[in-house]
């Protein structure tokens, strides 16, 4: 089986549970597990709140004020949904779980409400200064 035949069987399989989420909320995600990894000195394990928190940071850099409304149109609107997006994945085997990891791990890492009203780095008003 190569590689495209095995996403697109998992995406199927991911799009039969209807759980809500756009099949986007699942890439996304998995992006996010990049991005952090990216940052790391090396790839390991990454706990739930760390994964959550990767897709506060990646939703703030891909889609800036816009973060909480794109999330949301994925159906991704709490830290507790994202981790029923990660074990999606998990059951879909595209992630592995260790024992004892558990889609509780996201309960309440932060609120969405909070965590994407502050903290946004905004950019715009340096860049309007070096043009002029």
């Amino acid at each position: 089986m190569n590689d495209l035949t095995f996403v697109a069987d998992v995406l199927t399989r991911i799009r039969a549970r209807g759980d809500g989420f756009d099949e986007r909320a699942y890439l996304f995600v998995l992006g996010a597990i990049e991005y952090v990894q990216g940052r790391l000195p090396a790839r390991r394990h990454l706990a739930g709140a760390e994964v959550a928190w990767a897709c506060r940071d990646l939703a703030w850099d891909q889609f800036g004020l816009l973060a909480p409304a794109v999330l949301g149109y994925w159906g991704i609107s709490s830290t507790e949904a994202v981790g029923q997006v990660v074990f999606a994945l998990v059951e879909g085997g595209l992630l592995v779980a260790q024992p004892g990891d558990s889609v509780q791990d996201f309960t309440d890492v932060y609120d969405f409400g909070v965590a994407f009203r502050s903290g946004y780095a905004w950019t715009g008003a340096a860049a309007a200064q070096l043009d002029t």
